[in-house]
């Protein structure tokens, strides 16, 4: 394999994340990357027609994608090897009848998605992103939207006011307190369906305020990804969890020149950070509904052959890892603390919070030994809770073999995270040989 450039690879991950402002965007650009890749796209409404060596993805639900290289030998023969991640972050989303007049401002109502450091959205330059759904001809019709620009902000309350904030720690109400302004009543109107509708016409699409139906729509920082540190070494960025594991996971897949025995492929689901309970999450139907459709097409064809095919099988579950803070050493377990620049971590928990088992982090770890990467090792301390991943969902769903590794990372769930550049080509350098 040729070597990859840490400066090369960094910049595109930054440009990934800047065009991925929600899940929508995040795979409508992979969907692209993959276009230009000679994938095309298959629709789980109508048969499937394949062939060794085809390269094809599929979407459900408009924020979850799977894609595949066939491989040369029957997948009942020579298996998968899977990389999955997600496409979701933490944020604040638009409720429903979300426009607020209160005290001359005019405001959005939001609720909180997934675990949000919420003091980290305050006094931030914030945009709106999503999908919307408008009548068109008579039936519904989708569109993406991204006002890419300042828009809201959720404004901090003054230290005159709350004289014990920086000695008693900032208490904030979701409710009360997150709700960002969009203009002044004074101003004139500011209505939400109108804007969207102006937003709308930009990009083409005719519409008018009532023949808006439904929308999904994040907040995000309009702050561009960035490099930073002494030597560039860090990467400051929203969303590196996990759009820096996707990003990744589809760099290695399309570095594949040509197919090999077993078939590899992502899956980058939605809904990770609320529990991936959805018909497009982990804990669904999307990864198994596609892989037995691809048996089907792939393999003997004996009844068995979906089972044979998950027994040859491999799934890395790439998801961003706590890197040591130092300013907060003592809460990270004193001989698994994961340094940023240090290369993959592989994380395991007793408790299966993470699906690694011995077997699974000896397959990891060959892999880093080949790819000449050192892997780092994170367990978190015994007396603090751990997160979890798609690992042991999709390890449960599917009873495949199952490894949970990340690039370490520091200010996790943060609106605006931290990485080091060089793990970025690290764990790619791991999930290309993986695919091998």
């Amino acid at each position: 394999m040729s070597p990859i450039d840490t400066d090369t690879v960094a910049k595109d991950v930054l440009a990934y994340i800047d065009a991925s402002p929600t899940p929508y965007h995040a795979v409508r650009e992979t969907a692209r990357r993959l276009t230009q890749h000679g994938y095309r796209e298959l629709d789980e409404r109508e048969t499937w027609t394949l062939q060794p060596g085809d390269r094809v993805y599929v979407i459900r639900g408009g924020t979850s994608i799977a894609a595949f290289h066939l491989g040369t030998t029957p997948v009942d023969r020579a298996g998968f090897r899977l990389v999955g991640a997600h496409t979701d972050s933490p944020n604040l989303r638009l409720k429903p009848n979300a426009s607020v007049l209160k005290n001359g401002y005019q405001q959005l109502g939001v609720e909180i998605y997934g675990g949000v450091l919420l003091s980290t959205w305050l006094d931030r330059d914030l945009s709106l992103a999503g999908r919307v759904t408008v009548l068109a001809g008579g039936r519904p019709e989708s569109h993406l939207v991204d006002f890419r620009r300042p828009l809201l902000r959720v404004p901090n309350l003054a230290i005159h006011l709350n004289r014990t904030v920086n000695t008693d720690g900032l208490k904030l109400n979701a409710q009360e307190h997150m709700v960002p302004v969009l203009g002044l009543e004074s101003a004139g109107p500011a209505e939400l369906r109108s804007l969207l509708v102006t937003e709308l016409s930009g990009a083409g699409v005719r519409a008018e305020a009532g023949d808006i139906l439904g929308y999904d729509l994040c907040l995000y920082d309009t702050q561009p990804a960035s490099r930073s540190g002494a030597h560039g070494e860090f990467l400051q960025a929203p969303r590196l969890d996990n759009l820096a594991s996707c990003h990744a996971a589809l760099s290695a897949l399309l570095a594949m020149e040509k197919a090999g025995e077993a078939t590899c492929g992502v899956v980058l689901y939605d809904h990770e950070e609320i529990g991936s309970r959805s018909a497009q999450g982990a804990a669904g139907s999307f990864l198994r509904d596609g892989l037995e459709r691809l048996v089907l097409a792939h393999s003997d064809g004996r009844r068995d052959a979906f089972y044979r095919a998950i027994r040859h099988s491999y799934l890395v579950s790439a998801d961003m890892a706590h890197a040591v803070h130092p300013n907060y050493a003592a809460l990270h377990e004193p001989k698994h603390q994961p340094l940023m620049g240090g290369g993959p971590v592989i994380k395991s928990n007793v408790n299966q919070s993470y699906a690694t088992d011995g077997e699974t982090w000896a397959f990891f770890a060959a892999l880093c030994r080949e790819s000449g990467v050192t892997p780092q090792h994170f367990v978190t301390r015994t007396d603090l809770g751990c997160g979890s991943t798609i690992g042991p969902i999709t390890a449960a769903e599917l009873g495949i073999r199952t490894v949970d590794v990340g690039s370490p990372m520091l200010s996790m769930h943060s609106i605006r995270e931290m990485a080091a550049a060089s793990d970025v080509a690290a764990m790619i350098t791991v999930l290309r040989r993986f695919f091998v």
